[in-house]
């Protein structure tokens, strides 16, 4: 059973890790909708914020330009400047018109603040690092905003259980996770071939990765002073550690410290196991289990039961997955990152390769498909494939320019003019399914997993790894 169809119950217990209502959303009929007593209409321009309004942030909030732009928040309003320039600090052709609106909007370094003072906002997009992310779609979403939430949806799997019961009781609110090869032409052709029989019966899944191309299985260094652009206790909100500052932490290294990210499996799980959750219709894996290198950490690399020996994630893993209750019968997806990856396919065309950057196989019993990171370049493999496949019609809507399209979608879906591509209600599924990769990781063994109770079966003490702690002043 998928999220979208169980009920979902929360974790309030202390985690070892330290530190149908929006379904409406789908349909995003033509009319008017409804943020904060503010009627949007189609053609209207939406007031919208940045929360962390540099890197990811910059790139996001580009593709809103035409939107209007009143206030953004960031701990680092000097990264945000940099986030518009080149390496030279020469203006970026493509940020001049973010440059215009982020110098007309109001900034702020607390987006508790700013959401508490601009009572004039209609929706935000939040590019924080990712233990940010649920504190700061709960805030806004209390307050009757649309969100556009950058990937991985949350840090833990209470979070986005969360979120999604948040998004039912306000069917009102356009909800959109930022996994951009969602809304792709070539990602939703890859959805049809396979729920066109094109390689018929599909229950086996290889998916591998680059990433980390940050620092991972390491231990945490010394602090330094921040720079003074940057206040690093906001930085650091609700992560429930006392680490001082270190470039290898922010801006972009976040993603393989275990109090502030989700490693390999959070930034790009979203991408790459997106279509096969999608095609298949997985819903929720029944067992995980994840095989990996040493964690990084300040004692014992093995002790990794104790919260305060692991710093960084393991720099390579890999994890099966087992969706025992997938709508078509059982499936076996294997996640690689780190650099490792399945064999290469036999029989593949001989301009095409398994580009190591990452992809999806996926194993029928009539053939096989190849695509690239965020869906692009389905290919099928055998000659009766591509045969079938070339006579599978369209049946997804298409999303105005696709992979570009993602950030306007949203922007359009909040005006009732388009429907909405990748809402909670779908996103859900995936965002828990990439996290529990996580917390069998952290389990240390094999977890069973019971999908509508949302609770580890076989390892009582792992369902802890469910939820997280805050900082004091940073609860949800």
């Amino acid at each position: 059973m998928s999220i979208s169809e169980s009920k979902r119950t929360g974790w309030s217990r202390r985690g070892l890790l330290r530190g149908g209502a929006a379904v409406a959303a789908l349909a995003a009929m033509p009319g008017c909708a409804y943020a904060q007593g503010r009627t949007i209409r189609p053609g209207a321009r939406i007031n919208v914020a940045a929360i962390g309004a540099g890197g990811m942030g910059a790139s996001n909030m580009t593709a809103l330009t035409g939107e209007n732009i009143v206030a953004y928040a960031d701990p680092d309003l000097g990264r945000v400047d940099r986030s518009l320039r080149d390496g030279d600090g020469v203006l970026r052709p493509e940020r001049v018109g973010l440059k215009a609106a982020y110098d007309a909007a109001q900034h702020f370094t607390d987006y508790r603040k700013m959401l508490d003072e601009r009572k004039d906002l209609d929706a935000v997009v939040i590019a924080t690092p990712d233990h940010h992310h649920a504190l700061a779609a709960k805030m806004a979403m209390e307050r009757g905003l649309h969100v556009y939430v950058q990937k991985p949806l949350t840090y833990s799997v209470q979070e986005s259980r969360m979120l999604l019961e948040l998004s039912r009781k306000n069917p009102g609110l356009m909800t959109q996770m930022g996994n951009q090869g969602h809304s792709s032409d070539d990602g939703r052709r890859v959805v049809e071939l396979i729920r066109g029989g094109a390689i018929g019966k599909v229950s086996e899944v290889h998916i591998w990765t680059n990433r980390p191309v940050w620092p991972q299985g390491v231990k945490k260094p010394d602090a330094v002073a921040p720079p003074a652009t940057l206040d690093w206790e906001l930085w650091l909100g609700g992560a429930d550690v006392d680490w001082g500052y270190h470039r290898d932490y922010a801006h972009f290294n976040w993603r393989g410290w275990v109090p502030f990210g989700t490693g390999a499996l959070g930034d790009m799980g979203a991408h790459l196991m997106d279509f096969p959750v999608w095609a298949l219709e997985l819903g929720l894996p029944t067992r995980v289990e994840t095989k990996h290198t040493l964690w990084g950490g300040d004692d014992d690399p093995w002790d990794y039961k104790r919260p305060e020996t692991l710093t960084s994630y393991p720099l390579s893993a890999i994890t099966y997955y087992e969706f025992g209750k997938a709508k078509g019968g059982p499936v076996n997806l294997t996640w690689h990152d780190g650099g490792l990856a399945p064999p290469t396919i036999r029989g593949l065309p001989v301009d095409r390769i398994m580009e190591e950057e990452g992809g999806v196989v996926f194993i029928g019993d009539k053939g096989m498909l190849l695509h690239d990171t965020y869906g692009a370049k389905p290919t099928l493999i055998g000659e009766e494939a591509v045969a079938r496949g070339a006579k599978i019609p369209q049946s997804l809507p298409r999303i105005r320019d696709g992979i570009k399209g993602h950030e306007q979608n949203w922007a359009r879906a909040i005006r009732g003019e388009e429907a909405i591509s990748n809402p909670f209600a779908v996103a859900c599924d995936l965002n828990e399914a990439m996290l529990l990769g996580i917390v069998a990781m952290r389990a240390g063994g094999p977890i069973e997993y019971d999908g509508v109770a949302g609770r580890v079966t076989n390892l009582p003490e792992a369902n802890a790894l469910l939820a997280r702690t805050y900082r004091s002043g940073w609860a949800i």
